[in-house]
């Protein structure tokens, strides 16, 4: 009786470091080899404060993905530090907007373009589609169609390059599947390598959302790069 209940707070120990490992991200199941995604990097908001880029490790971020807008008015109030900092030491980056599905398309593109910088060796914006803390558009997709739509046009004559659309599977099964061929995806999943429902490639991917990096005192979301380093280097022109 005695090793029995022995070997069951043992076993009761051995789950709960298990299930604190995973949730604080020192125990990782999906993350990706460096011989098969060469290219990884993080994306970052003002949530992770201010990141000390001086200790930042190249290997681990080998570009940043800088949150600067979002709707019609929010500006990240970390964006200018962050894209300056990254850029200081030789990290590319890129910034990208949240999109409000409530909002005109026009307006936050307005948003984005008074805030991002237009200049060489960045990577294309990015427009991030959730339902997480979003309004309800449930019977109005065609009109959220239409911003986005306004949106990524208005962003790829500013900066000519065709903005990335960040997603979760949800969004995308439900309003993107066989639309806007032309942007490049980056896809949220967090349990396995991405398989989009229309088969469609992807260009990155968001595989962890806990990760821990020097430099950066909160979680941070982890990302891979799909291609070549060759490859990666040509979204910087």
């Amino acid at each position: 009786m005695k090793k029995t209940l022995i070997a069951f707070i043992a076993l009761a120990l051995l789950t709960a470091v298990v299930v604190l490992a995973l949730y604080t991200g020192y125990l990782r199941f999906n993350y990706p080899s460096y011989s098969d995604f060469p290219v990884q990097g993080i994306d970052i908001s003002h949530y992770q404060g201010e990141v000390v880029w001086s200790k930042v490790n190249r290997r681990e971020v080998g570009f940043v993905f800088v949150k600067a807008t979002e709707g019609v008015s929010f500006k990240d109030e970390l964006f200018q530090y962050n894209w300056s900092e990254a850029k200081k030491y030789g990290i590319p980056v890129g910034a990208y907007h949240f999109f409000s599905f409530c909002k005109s398309g026009n307006k936050q593109a307005d948003n984005f373009i008074n805030s991002v910088p237009n200049g060489a060796n960045q990577l294309p914006p990015v427009i991030d589609l959730e339902f997480d803390s979003n309004c309800n558009t449930s019977n109005n997709t065609q009109e959220l169609l239409s911003r986005i739509d306004t949106l990524q046009q208005r962003l790829f004559e500013n900066y000519g390059k065709r903005p990335i659309l960040y997603v979760t599977q949800e969004f995308y099964e439900q309003c993107l599947l066989g639309k806007f061929k032309e942007n490049p995806i980056w896809f949220r999943d967090i349990y396995k390598e991405p398989t989009i429902a229309d088969k469609r490639e992807w260009q990155f991917w968001q595989y962890g959302n806990r990760g821990r990096l020097a430099g950066i005192k909160t979680h941070v979301d982890l990302n891979a790069f799909h291609g070549s380093k060759a490859e990666f280097d040509k979204l910087l022109e």
